[in-house]
């Protein structure tokens, strides 16, 4: 398992202010989805493409375009879905499919309550998108799925991880094609399996406490 951390001023900026307990819920949204879209730019730099042949209004030339079969962004519910936007804006032509995972608060376990995409994703390349990277559970559970379905290239996109999880990933997971993409690496979980420092809950949030 690869991990990137992604080291820019931008990144480093918006982390900040989505950090900071005074940031609102539809600022959070905002910042999060604009940190997506660039936590995307640097996931994608080896997404699948082909040679297509054009014409400009001068001439012809070759340029390239994404391969078939599209890349797949497969968001974790519900804190996922604030990720969505800004990963299909870089990826219009990807195609999106859905996973609902609770963990049990007791156990950390992670669980899965619906699916909603191809049983087959052979040669698939699939963004998984998911907050925060903490204990690892969820991640892992949804990566082992997407494998199962034959995805062959994995990638997680998160705004933060924490070294446990990380740790927890690259155990559980060794030897699977699977990288992840984060804006910071924190310093580590406290007893009630939060990152810290952190941003708090995300899906809360972004979306408040409801449910």
């Amino acid at each position: 398992m690869r991990i990137h951390v992604v080291d820019h001023p931008l990144v480093a900026h918006k982390l900040t202010t989505l950090r900071d307990k005074r940031t609102d819920s539809p600022t959070f949204r905002r910042l999060a989805d604009e940190l997506v879209t660039l936590l995307a730019y640097e996931a994608t730099r080896d997404v699948r493409t082909e040679q297509v042949d054009i014409e400009t209004p001068v001439t012809t030339t070759t340029g390239v375009r994404l391969s078939h079969p599209r890349p797949m962004v497969v968001p974790i519910l519900r804190a996922g879905l604030g990720m969505l936007d800004g990963m299909v804006r870089l990826l219009p032509t990807a195609e999106v499919g859905f996973m609902g995972m609770v963990r049990n608060e007791e156990t950390y376990e992670a669980h899965t309550y619906a699916t909603r995409m191809p049983d087959d994703l052979s040669g698939r390349q699939v963004y998984v998108v998911d907050p925060m990277l903490a204990t690892g559970g969820t991640l892992v559970a949804a990566i082992r799925e997407l494998i199962n379905r034959g995805a062959d290239d994995v990638t997680a996109i998160c705004l933060l991880a924490a070294p446990e999880g990380v740790a927890v990933m690259e155990r559980e997971l060794a030897g699977a094609p699977v990288t992840v993409v984060t804006a910071a690496v924190d310093e580590r979980l406290n007893d009630d399996r939060y990152i810290v420092p952190g941003l708090g809950d995300a899906g809360d949030r972004m979306y408040g406490t409801a449910g």
